[in-house]
């Protein structure tokens, strides 16, 4: 709105050529941010309160951790505030008519609204393993996913059409190989729905998914800045996207409504994000990292969170499925980590530390290439 607005009126008289700071990136950016905090500062509160007043409360799940009874009764669904604060923000920094911005978007209210189905039907059912069946969860962000990779793949695809299916990983200044839309299309469906999935299994401790994901939500923000500058991309090798900084201001807004939400996220948790927040997460990190085409960054980016999801995948579909027994003493990492008495608070802020660690090193790819 301020963007269409100060670009409208610019038009009409020097009076308002202040309004010109709409154009530059690195200043919405700013702007969105302390738009997205303020937004949860003002309506958690009020949030939490009435979550409290319906009874939508978390049902803790049997993980096999005695700590994880004490969060009982604590609201849930704290992912309708970041989700609502991007979106706020977005109404009066962004610019609407950026196909990068609208898929992001897209991407997020699509898995938010099944996770909030997910969430919703767990408090109604008073258990929290009887929300959305894991197939329909999987039908559901497979048709998401098969609609963007036809998009990305497609003839309306915001890339330049020689980029449009080339693979590109890290520390190597051109493209891997070029996989054809078939197989790319493929490659983008798998992405997003493991990304999206992987969010919502490491999200089992105050604070854990969220400053992670703000890590990682931070290094995409600053690749899509380079990406969507034609001489910094240039300098260091990076495919030049057109319009693609948009998502420097979408990730700023989502890195100000996730730290709004930690103040009340953080231990012990007044609120949870609950399936509403991971997905919408999850989903919104892979949607960013297709269009900055760094699909094979997030392995190194989002490394804590291949790691939950891989050791889950490895307890639940090998171990108690295929070999009949445990793997590990718990699944999955976080809870591994508790069970060998490990403090939560301890644990959280260890994966924390890893997590950052691995976004420093996804940055340096910027320049070692």
């Amino acid at each position: 709105m301020v963007y269409e607005i100060g670009n409208f009126l610019m038009q009409f008289s020097e009076v308002f050529s202040f309004f010109r700071l709409v154009n530059y990136i690195t200043f919405r950016a700013i702007m969105a941010a302390l738009t997205a905090v303020i937004f949860v500062f003002l309506f958690s509160r009020r949030f939490i309160l009435f979550m409290h007043r319906r009874s939508m409360l978390d049902q803790v799940r049997e993980t096999g951790v005695l700590s994880a009874l004490d969060k009982s009764g604590t609201p849930t669904m704290g992912g309708a505030l970041i989700i609502g604060a991007v979106l706020s923000s977005m109404a009066l920094w962004g610019n609407w008519h950026n196909p990068f911005l609208v898929c992001s978007l897209a991407g997020m209210l699509w898995f938010g609204l099944l996770g909030f189905y997910d969430d919703y039907a767990k408090v109604q059912r008073h258990s929290g393993d009887m929300g959305v069946s894991e197939r329909n969860k999987l039908v559901a962000q497979g048709l998401f996913a098969f609609g963007f990779a036809l998009f990305c793949v497609g003839p309306y695809a915001p890339f330049e059409a020689a980029m449009t299916t080339k693979l590109y990983v890290p520390f190597y200044k051109y493209a891997l190989v070029d996989l054809g839309p078939f197989i790319y299309g493929a490659f983008i469906l798998l992405f997003v729905i493991f990304v999206s999935n992987a969010v919502n299994i490491t999200d089992g401790l105050d604070g854990l998914a969220i400053t992670p994901a703000l890590f990682v939500v931070t290094v995409l923000g600053i690749f899509a800045y380079v990406e969507g500058n034609r001489i910094y991309s240039g300098y260091l090798f990076y495919p030049y996207l057109r319009g693609v900084g948009e998502l420097t201001i979408f990730g700023a807004a989502f890195v100000g409504a996730g730290l709004g939400f930690l103040w009340y996220n953080a231990y012990p948790a007044q609120i949870f994000m609950g399936d509403t927040g991971s997905l919408a997460i999850g989903g919104t990190m892979a949607v960013m990292s297709v269009l900055l085409k760094q699909e094979m960054l997030f392995p190194l980016l989002g490394g804590l969170f291949l790691a939950e999801a891989i050791t889950s995948q490895i307890q639940d579909k090998i171990g108690v499925r295929w070999v009949g027994r445990r793997i590990f003493y718990r699944a999955p990492l976080h809870h591994n980590l508790q069970h060998k008495g490990i403090a939560e608070t301890k644990v959280v802020i260890r994966l924390w530390i890893v997590a950052g660690i691995l976004a420093l090193i996804s940055l340096a790819t910027l320049k070692l290439r």
